[in-house]
């Protein structure tokens, strides 16, 4: 739970913008933060579920408090930030018991957080409840499948790189003629 297992000072965490490498990194630190934090609080599946790492909205809501935890029991903090901390953890709790209750996962069971489609868009497929067996296994398997679908984007990304200057290749139809021409 040190800073120093992720090479620096605390930092917010955007999901939507780490590497592959960093992503991995980030959901191991916070399932080891989770798993204390639940552990050491004794916090029920209401407030903490085992598939919190299937739903967004559990995500953002405990990456933000891990980082509250760690600001305020940063060495160089004011010696007040701990009781902050707990106050702020008071509020972030009833939240996550409202984004569970709203989620539908439980302690034996998950689904997909219901989506509700607005006029005009394609309503979303049945939510099917999933039994939870083994909650470490399938994390490390969503894991590596995050971790796979990331690294598929990066390679994509990279493949619209010119090597030698750096800049983004015109996949457009046509544009290496039109590029020609200038």
């Amino acid at each position: 739970m040190t800073t120093e297992s992720l090479g620096g000072p605390p930092h917010p965490v955007n999901w939507n913008l780490l590497s592959a490498h960093d992503l991995e990194q980030e959901w191991l630190e916070l399932n080891r933060w989770v798993d204390w934090l639940r552990h050491t609080y004794g916090l029920p599946a209401a407030v903490i579920p085992p598939f919190w790492h299937h739903h967004p909205e559990l995500v953002w809501e405990l990456s933000a408090l891990h980082l509250h935890w760690l600001c305020a029991y940063d060495p160089e903090q004011n010696g007040s930030a701990p009781v902050g901390w707990h106050r702020d953890f008071a509020d972030t709790r009833a939240r996550l018991r409202d984004w569970v209750a709203a989620s539908g996962t439980r302690l034996d069971r998950d689904r997909a957080t219901r989506q509700t489609a607005w006029p005009g868009e394609t309503p979303p497929p049945p939510v099917e409840d999933v039994v939870i067996t083994d909650r470490d296994d399938e994390f490390i398997d969503f894991v590596r499948e995050q971790v796979r679908q990331r690294q598929t984007a990066e390679d994509a990304f990279f493949t619209t790189i010119d090597d030698a200057t750096g800049e983004l290749l015109d996949h457009r139809p046509g544009a290496q003629r039109e590029q020609g021409e200038r």
